[in-house]
């Protein structure tokens, strides 16, 4: 009998190592692999990848600036992984990146270990799964404070359950200590959120002292020794943090349309499907299952959590008058974790046409806009005619057709085959052509680099009419601040000016008598480049 053990022993130990490294693999692909190829994009990539340089040059750990000026709008905890990374790889897209990679990563090995405590069946499945999906893969490439608080939030609710079902004071006190950091990630929405979740859980559960008991002096402790420092400090140095912040940044921008991200209330429906992509049609399956289930009061509670979960953060950003996609984004492990639960309910039934027709469908589309991604971002539209559109389609159709063909032959145990390997293959085709088309008409990398090859010196950079994005693009490329001409802003001496095609007769006129010398253009972003001597004397 001991030897028998010992050989299972063995073989579970072997399996676990496989575990890790195929964990491994698929945290590498889909987070990491051509990590940057393309560079900073949209106003919040190079935003916040420069603050994130201006606090390492100033070694202040506390203060963000950006331009030298204190800028109070996000808490500190991204800026602090990437000014690890910079310490350690030096300034680049990748490391501004990385915070987010490592995040992401820790996601995934969270729900491999919680998955292994309570549905080791689909521990792997499930942690690969999560690792695929377009919403995890998509923040986990960008230098943004969104997967921060997704991965503090996930980690937190974890914990939280785990010790609902085993009583073990450590993981409440890491639910605590993950909802610090999920404030110091984003602000005091995840605790906030985290309090709604428990509550209306133990609601759900007609159980009160369940929120009572989640009362854990130690825990509070914890929270308040990690989350509540920085907030004092940055307080103390800049008495217009609660103003700027708490007011500004996080009430106003919850109550009005301040900073103009006015969006429908349904907003959110489209994009935590699209979050889920591929498992979207599954997933959706999953959430009806259960809120069907949660109806007549035979949910167990591990679903019940996770539909509370995911309810209460599409409803509280949904009441939101300012929405953007990454809010929604702590939502998207719970989905896959609900999925999870639904697919071992049903793994002894065959999968409904249905569903494998609409799964195959979506995978089929998936394949086909990757393979039309760069036609698609230099023209905005998708192509046309036999010769652009038959080959892409004929590969589309292909995977479609070898999902749908596995998923009735394999049902359930094939979901991760199903829908991984699509996952893979879009992101593979994605990356490959797509990325060089969406450096050169979004990221302001190429444009720096046109700048450098026509200066040998690093002059002055200033813009005139072209998007805010390309001005703090150039303000981490260039890493100075850009003025811009139509805010009256001007270098004292000579510099070159970045601006909207057809704008030459606006620049002679805002630097009348100095010379100014047409240096060429960059058509794929519509702009124009000039040289602009020193005042004369």
């Amino acid at each position: 009998m001991s030897r028998d053990f010992a050989v299972k022993s063995s073989v579970k130990e072997k399996l676990r190592i496989f575990d890790w490294i195929l964990l491994a693999v698929f945290c590498g692909f889909f987070f990491y692999w051509r990590l940057a190829s393309f560079g900073l994009i949209g106003a919040d990539e190079p935003r916040y990848a420069q603050v994130a340089r201006e606090m390492l040059a100033a070694h202040d750990w506390i203060t963000p600036t950006l331009g030298g000026s204190p800028w109070l709008e996000k808490p500190p905890l991204y800026y602090w992984q990437a000014m690890v990374f910079y310490r350690l790889l030096g300034v680049s897209e990748r490391s501004a990146r990385l915070p987010a990679v490592l995040d992401a990563t820790f996601v995934v090995i969270g729900l491999y270990w919680f998955l292994r405590g309570f549905r080791p069946v689909f521990a792997l499945a499930g942690s690969l799964m999560l690792s695929s999906s377009a919403g995890m893969v998509g923040y986990a490439r960008a230098a943004s404070m969104d997967m921060s608080l997704a991965s503090a939030f996930t980690l937190a609710m974890l914990g939280w359950y785990r010790w609902f079902e085993t009583g073990r004071g450590r993981y409440l006190i890491a639910c605590y200590l993950f909802l610090a950091l999920g404030m110091l990630a984003k602000g005091p929405v995840a605790p906030l959120l985290g309090v709604a979740v428990i509550l209306i859980f133990a609601a759900a559960e007609r159980n009160l002292t369940i929120a009572r008991r989640s009362l854990s002096l130690p825990g509070i402790l914890t929270f308040c020794a990690v989350g509540l420092p920085w907030y004092v400090l940055v307080e103390v140095r800049n008495p217009q943090f609660f103003r700027v912040f708490i007011l500004e940044h996080n009430l106003a921008r919850f109550g009005s349309n301040m900073f103009h991200h006015p969006e429908p209330f349904w907003y959110y429906m489209p994009v935590m499907f699209l979050a889920w992509v591929p498992f979207s049609v599954f997933a959706a399956a999953a959430l009806i299952w259960a809120l069907r289930r949660l109806r007549h009061r035979s949910l167990d509670p591990l679903s019940c959590l996770l539909v509370i979960w995911m309810l209460v953060i599409l409803c509280f950003f949904s009441i939101s008058k300012s929405k953007l996609p990454g809010y929604i984004l702590p939502a998207v492990p719970a989905a896959l974790l609900l999925l999870g639960n639904y697919a071992e309910e049903k793994a002894r039934e065959r999968i409904g046409p249905v569903l494998v027709a609409l799964h195959a469908t979506l995978t089929a589309s998936l394949v086909y806009a990757a393979l039309a991604l760069p036609y698609l971002i230099l023209n905005h539209r998708l192509p046309r005619g036999a010769a652009g559109v038959l080959p892409s389609l004929t590969a589309a159709l292909f995977i479609g057709v070898t999902t749908a063909v596995l998923m009735l032959r394999t049902g359930w145990p094939g979901l991760r085959v199903a829908t991984v390997v699509p996952a893979i293959l879009t992101l593979s085709i994605a990356l490959r052509l797509g990325a060089p088309a969406l450096d050169e008409t979004l990221s302001a990398r190429p444009v720096a680099d046109r700048l450098a090859g026509l200066s040998g010196r690093q002059l002055p950079v200033a813009v005139l009419l072209v998007p805010r994005e390309l001005e703090f693009g150039l303000e981490f490329y260039r890493n100075h601040i850009v003025d811009r001409y139509e805010l009256g802003q001007m270098p004292a001496g000579e510099h070159l000016v970045v601006a909207l095609q057809g704008s030459k007769q606006a620049v002679l006129r805002d630097v009348a008598g100095r010379r100014v010398v047409y240096l060429g253009d960059f058509p794929r972003q519509r702009l124009e480049f000039f040289y602009v001597s020193a005042p004369s004397h």
